[in-house]
């Protein structure tokens, strides 16, 4: 049962809860030193992309290529969209990468409905993208790439579990791992199950956002071709914020 009492005496006001970005809010802000502006973009997107990214890591923040992914669920009620964070695991001109299991609940809803979009944010840099655009599945070669990559307790664990599937309980998961070790005890470099894999966002949109003080906020937008990698193709354009 909830208890009523704990929520009728916090203290805490959401409503006041505020940061104002910006160069200056004091030496300690990590952020950028300069206002966005679209000559950042003249190389496209990806670079940019990848730069901010490198940024966070320099910045020792935790999981800096981390990215929430929105996806849609057709009902015969009309559209659920739906979110969760994944890591984005590939990065190129063509696309944002990122791995799951395909019978997964977002691996359906991207089968079905093969569109997406994903937001990285750094807060304390005061930075965020949002990539928006139509999905595809990765070549198995691409797969095989990323899958030699992890560990073999990863490995072990994308084919014990069912994902987005109800279980009975921790411990019965526990036991479905224990029997896939034991399952490949004796195989050494463990495959990639059929049913998992890469998804490739292909962005239409690509959308940066830098916080200033007063809420007046830099947001550029880069809209794309998907599928074409011709930085002279691109717009880009400022938004208010």
């Amino acid at each position: 049962m909830v208890d009523q009492e704990q929520f009728a005496t916090s203290d805490l006001d959401l409503a006041a809860l505020r940061v104002e970005y910006g160069v200056d809010q004091g030496d300690n802000h990590p952020g950028p030193e300069t206002d966005l502006d679209e000559t950042w973009l003249t190389e496209g997107w990806e670079p940019l992309l990848r730069n901010w990214i490198e940024d966070a890591t320099s910045a020792g923040m935790t999981d800096p290529n981390a990215m929430v992914l929105g996806t849609v669920e057709i009902t015969e009620t009309g559209p659920r969209p739906s979110s969760r964070t994944v890591l984005c695991k590939g990065l190129s001109p063509e696309g944002v990468t990122f791995y799951t299991n395909y019978e997964s609940f977002k691996g359906r809803q991207l089968t079905r409905t093969p569109y997406a979009s994903a937001t990285f944010v750094w807060p304390a840099m005061g930075r965020q993208i949002t990539v928006r655009g139509p999905v595809r599945r990765v070549p198995a070669e691409a797969t095989e790439v990323y899958w030699q990559s992890r560990p073999r307790s990863s490995r072990l664990g994308a084919w014990a579990s069912e994902q987005s599937r109800p279980i009975a309980s921790r411990a019965e998961l526990d036991r479905q791992m224990d029997a896939t070790a034991a399952r490949f005890a004796e195989v050494a470099d463990v495959p990639v199950p059929p049913f998992w894999g890469g998804f490739q966002i292909q962005p239409e949109t690509v959308e940066f956002w830098q916080g200033r003080r007063s809420r007046m906020h830099n947001r550029i937008r880069v809209t794309v071709e998907p599928g074409n990698t011709d930085v002279s193709a691109m717009k880009v354009e400022r938004l208010q914020p």
